[in-house]
């Protein structure tokens, strides 16, 4: 299967750097979605668009067995690209900066491999629309689901590559592998007046200044520090000019955890934080809705992946995952079905090219290995 797809890496090269060019927000993905039916209809896949509003299913096999998904996403962010590759972005401020081109031009590349294949089953290729979302009502994993397109579906698995990561590197594991991604937003809210005159007023600055830390101190004195979690204020707002005292604080930060019973305290931590304001004379308001849960890997989707990859890559070329802090709304089919996600390094040299980043870019020479392990997987599972 690797040697086959070798042989497609010049094709999956032109499909990565055709979507990369053409990056398109969540939900927008208009032209991205035409561009891989066109793919899936000249290689005579059978395939549904308007999954998902922008996604699309296309089914492999029979149907007389087991029925499994493989999922990319294909969604870029609002980033204005600053490399002067002849791939670059087209549409300004709008870039393929987390590697969703490479996991559609991946996906794309199992449906050429399998296409002749004789299946006994069903294997559905899940092009995902809106991974970026961060929200519920904005997750085109959850909309997938919602809509039924895994309902049948006993496995799942998905790849994403690491431009930070030792190129051709496969990483896996069971458990935990990406957080709980939660968002939050509120005020503090004083009485504004002249700066001179300070004690005519309750500067919100000022109330802030005793919320602060009180934020930061909810990881090291209320989470049992054997735990992950991260809390993290984004953005503060105050004010308009020097010699007035404002009537709110305005921030914003997001909440990170594994556990869902640290998820709960974190969410506390902050209500309670923010009512210091409260018992200082002021006021504050708060929001800090539930976003994308943590993916949590199946133990035996995450060691057939495992073995597939070292059969085909070596040992020495597959590690274990390490958890990380960063959310994924494969969560959701995770969930709804035995899902399995690994990692696939793609770092360019020594040069760091960071993800959500204007300048990311990746190890195309990974495209091949990664349309292999999730080709044969699939093609392994449904032979059992």
């Amino acid at each position: 299967m690797l040697e086959r797809a070798r042989l497609l890496q010049p094709k999956l090269v032109m499909y990565r750097r055709h979507i990369h060019a053409r990056p398109e927000l969540g939900f927008q993905e208009f032209q991205t979605s035409q561009y891989v039916s066109d793919q899936l209809t000249a290689l005579g896949v059978e395939h549904q668009r308007g999954v998902a509003k922008t996604g699309i299913v296309a089914v492999l096999g029979n149907g007389n067995g087991p029925t499994i998904g493989l999922r990319a996403d294909m969604d870029a962010l609002p980033i204005t690209e600053t490399n002067d590759s002849p791939y670059k972005s087209q549409h300004p401020g709008v870039m393929h900066a987390c590697g969703h081109d490479a996991h559609t031009a991946i996906l794309l590349g199992v449906a050429e491999l399998l296409a002749k294949e004789e299946i006994n089953g069903t294997i559905k290729l899940l092009f995902q629309p809106s991974e970026e979302g961060g929200a519920d009502d904005k997750s085109g994993g959850k909309l997938m689901v919602d809509e039924g397109a895994l309902d049948d579906v006993e496995m799942v698995w998905g790849l994403h590559v690491g431009s930070g990561e030792t190129s051709g590197v496969v990483s896996v594991s069971d458990g935990p592998i990406t957080a709980a991604a939660d968002s939050f937003s509120g005020s503090i809210l004083g009485v504004g007046g002249h700066a001179a005159f300070p004690h005519r007023s309750l500067d919100p600055i000022w109330l802030a200044s005793q919320v602060l830390p009180a934020v930061y101190g909810i990881i090291p004195r209320r989470i049992d520090p054997a735990l992950k979690a991260v809390i993290t204020i984004g953005t503060i707002h105050a004010g308009t000019v020097n010699n007035v005292i404002p009537m709110k604080v305005d921030m914003s930060g997001t909440i990170r955890s594994f556990e869902a019973e640290v998820r709960a305290q974190l969410h506390a931590g902050l209500e309670q934080a923010f009512s210091i304001a409260r018992t200082m004379g002021g006021d504050y308001t708060l929001t800090h809705p539930y976003g994308y849960p943590a993916t949590i890997n199946d133990k035996d989707a995450a060691q057939f992946i495992r073995s597939v990859a070292q059969d085909l890559i070596g040992n020495n070329w597959v590690q274990e995952a390490h958890p990380m802090m960063a959310g994924e709304d494969f969560a959701y089919m995770a969930q709804k079905a035995r899902g399995g996600f690994i990692g696939l390094g793609a770092a360019i040299g020594d040069k760091p090219r960071p993800h959500h980043h204007p300048d990311f870019d990746i190890d195309e020479s990974v495209l091949s290995t990664g349309a292999a392990i999730m080709a044969e997987t699939a093609r392994r599972y449904l032979k059992r």
